[in-house]
């Protein structure tokens, strides 16, 4: 499979971002609060690490908090990472997280 066909699921009962790459789930784990997106977790297997599977779990997350308006609160530490990396989100970051 094509990174680029990758397809994030946003599974909200569950409060979590999913895919499958090369038939192993991927999942970035978050919570809500008011006006807040806590991303807490992102899980990717070893076989289909260092694929960019986080990166994509991880722009969606940030799209849907940018959607609802929502600041973001980077707990997890690749979630920090990614947003370092990419200055087009840092405007999504709660107070004190910059």
């Amino acid at each position: 499979m094509n990174l680029d066909q990758l397809q994030v699921r946003h599974n909200q009962a569950a409060q979590r971002f999913e895919t499958a790459f090369d038939g192993y789930p991927a999942l970035l784990v978050y919570h809500r609060a008011p006006g807040l997106l806590s991303l807490d977790h992102t899980e990717v297997p070893p076989p289909i690490a260092r694929q960019g599977v986080a990166a994509k779990l991880t722009q969606a997350a940030l799209e849907f908090a940018r959607a609802e308006q929502l600041r973001v609160v980077p707990a997890c530490s690749y979630a920090a990472a990614y947003i370092r990396k990419h200055p087009e989100y840092q405007d999504l970051l709660a107070p004190g997280k910059r």
